[in-house]
């Protein structure tokens, strides 16, 4: 006889699939995956799931209480016999110690039972408590990001450009920017890998985010933008990758964000449209109604301090 093979426990499988030129990241048996993640899962999910849950649990164990106190006749005073409400009810107020005293529990059995479903309950009171305010403090960014990127000269070199801003009336300090580059690429020995670039930015760290902020990468001899066309730039699937993080001065704790360019978002020649006006009494102000524009420029081949940049 051959021995029978162990089975191995099943494992999740993901998998990364493209949409829109943008990697995204899904997995088959993904509910069984995040099931072994309880508190990620109800951290992350929606507040509609969640308290669909949490309702779910709570009927499900005042409802198994119940058959449990049905088991035994008579062990709760002043209950309809066999009635399965009059045991639910009964056993919500045992989990919320309310105790109205017209029900209680008169044989051992019942006692038994009501000193378990009390520690339960208080488990899951101090665990649904705590769950539902660790969603509420969860620090979270209001940062919006332009649409689309530009590539422009700027300062007689070419430069790439988008915007950020808070859209929160308070402050973001110590932000700091990241901008990482990510294509396929072919090493020397004919391996496929998708390469990482960091990108030097002209500033990439803000001690007062208040309003509106652009972020400059100049296209130098040493950028990896350096002569890339826009057919270079989708054949490689090429994405900007920009992570925001900061101190929210209100919380005083810290928060991030994060945002995707894709090589048909990056618009060559053209530059963004002013958001700074000046009034008739010499105040500046920020008007958001233009944040998103962009004026095209010379759409002609440009080429400054060497760099060449091109545009299909």
């Amino acid at each position: 006889m051959t021995k029978a093979k162990r089975r191995l426990p099943r494992k999740p499988i993901i998998s990364i699939v493209r949409q829109n030129g943008r990697l995204n990241v899904q997995g088959i048996n993904k509910w069984y995956y995040y099931w072994r993640d309880p508190y990620h899962l109800l951290i992350t999910m929606p507040w509609s799931w969640f308290l669909g849950i949490v309702a779910s649990g709570y009927i499900l164990l005042n409802s198994l209480f119940a058959l449990a106190y049905l088991l035994q006749p008579g062990s709760i005073a002043n209950a309809r016999p066999g009635n399965f409400w009059d045991a639910f009810f009964f056993s919500i107020q045992t989990m919320a110690t309310i105790g109205y005293g017209v029900m209680n529990p008169q044989t051992d059995y019942a006692n038994v039972l009501v000193a378990i479903e009390s520690w339960v309950g208080l488990l899951g009171v101090a665990m649904g408590t705590g769950i539902a305010f660790a969603r509420f403090s969860r620090p979270t960014a209001r940062v919006v990001f332009s649409q689309v990127a530009v590539v422009t000269a700027y300062d007689d070199i070419s430069t790439l450009m988008f915007r950020v801003a808070n859209k929160r009336r308070n402050q973001i300090i110590e932000a700091q920017i990241r901008v990482v580059l990510v294509r396929d690429e072919m090493n020397a020995e004919g391996q496929f890998m998708r390469r990482l670039y960091d990108l030097p930015l002209v500033r990439a760290n803000n001690p007062i985010f208040i309003l509106s902020w652009t972020v400059m990468h100049p296209i130098d001899e040493y950028s990896p933008f350096y002569g890339a066309t826009l057919e270079d730039l989708e054949a490689a699937e090429t994405m900007l990758v920009v992570t925001l993080t900061g101190i929210d001065e209100t919380v005083s704790q810290m928060i991030h964000a994060r945002h995707t360019y894709i090589a048909s978002e990056m618009l060559w020649h053209h530059r963004f449209a002013d958001i700074l006006f000046q009034k008739s009494d010499g105040q500046r102000y920020i008007d958001y109604n233009h944040f998103h524009e962009v004026i095209p420029v010379s759409s002609q081949r440009e080429e400054t301090n060497g760099v060449v940049s091109r545009s299909p």
